[in-house]
């Protein structure tokens, strides 16, 4: 591989918000020609809590019809679910015996996400860090992107790899950067948006899916929670108007204007008005992705067919990868 490589884990929850899709999926869309990139459907860390058979077999499928639809094309990229190549899971018992056990106890998300349940949460929940950090190591990964919530796990990478390569006196694993897409715009919730858009949260009128149909996304954009006020007439007023501001956000980069070009453009005009643009933008920019993910969601041969193949490129790496780190160590 001559050019950078990319890797990105994502996790098969089915689909996804407008937030996932202009924060991840279409900055993968954008690498593809640039880079040689890698991405897995990351089904043995979503184990990490219980999860429905059945639901998991959908959600994987669901995701990857989606990438797809999206632009990512399976010839230009690899696409695997990450359960088919089994050396993710041996690399990530032999950088286990490399990480350290007070490395993951600083590890913050984990703390964040059991709270006072630390006792019964699953262990692959505690050591997913380490898995994660197998994921890219295993394709000698130069770039991974992440956000703010996973660059932590992400210098936890880098660590186990120096630590590795320190201990054998090799030059083997590649320390990865992170690529935090500074032009991304974060798209909060559509009722409070002080937290990110996120599908646990429990209101469904606070995210807008993928696949919404047209009179969801109308009902929900409309009813996104606003103030009584006309539109700002410039960044500073908007600013200061947390619920607004995101909503000119979405507006900026569904129709990818400058946020001052779409405040200019609505200066001073009712809210309600405005909204009715942008439930029109938000329909251009994703109907076409939804129309194309459902087809393809039903051709559930074709997607096996993608994975497959997939899987097959990535295991082609990924097993050289093993034998020589299984070298090093000096197994047979």
């Amino acid at each position: 591989m001559s050019k950078k490589i990319v890797f990105s884990g994502v996790q098969p929850s089915g689909d996804i918000h407008i937030g996932n899709y202009f924060g991840a999926v279409k900055q993968f869309v954008d690498f593809q020609d640039s880079h040689e990139c890698i991405y897995s459907i990351v089904d043995l860390h979503a184990i990490t809590v219980w999860q429905d058979p059945n639901l998991l077999r959908n959600n994987i499928h669901e995701v990857l019809s989606i990438f797809l639809a999206a632009g990512l094309d399976p010839d230009k990229n690899i696409i695997f679910n990450q359960s088919k190549v089994s050396e993710h899971s041996e690399l990530a018992w032999l950088l286990g015996c490399t990480a350290r056990v007070g490395w993951l106890n600083r590890m913050t998300q984990f703390k964040d996400k059991v709270g006072k349940n630390k006792d019964t949460a699953s262990v692959g929940l505690y050591t997913y860090p380490i898995l994660m950090a197998a994921d890219i190591l295993l394709y000698k990964a130069n770039q991974v992107p992440v956000g703010d919530d996973q660059k932590q796990h992400l210098e936890l990478a880098r660590d186990i790899a120096q630590k590795f390569n320190n201990d054998y006196k090799v030059d083997f694993f590649k320390l990865p950067v992170p690529i935090m897409n500074k032009n991304a715009t974060r798209i909060m919730s559509l009722r409070d948006a002080r937290n990110k858009m996120s599908k646990s949260d429990v209101s469904e009128f606070s995210r807008i899916m993928i696949k919404d149909s047209n009179d969801e996304i109308i009902k929900k954009v409309m009813k996104a929670k606003t103030d009584s006020m006309k539109m700002p007439e410039n960044i500073d007023s908007s600013m200061s108007r947390p619920e607004i501001n995101n909503l000119i956000n979405i507006y900026s980069v569904c129709n990818n204007l400058s946020k001052e070009a779409t405040i200019e453009k609505f200066a001073l005009k009712n809210i309600a008005d405005f909204k009715k643009d942008l439930a029109d933008v938000i329909i251009n920019t994703i109907e076409p992705i939804s129309k194309n993910s459902k087809k393809l969601f039903k051709d559930k041969s074709y997607l096996d067919d993608i994975l497959k193949v997939g899987a097959e490129r990535a295991k082609n790496i990924a097993s050289y990868t093993i034998k020589e780190t299984k070298k090093i160590i000096g197994m047979m």
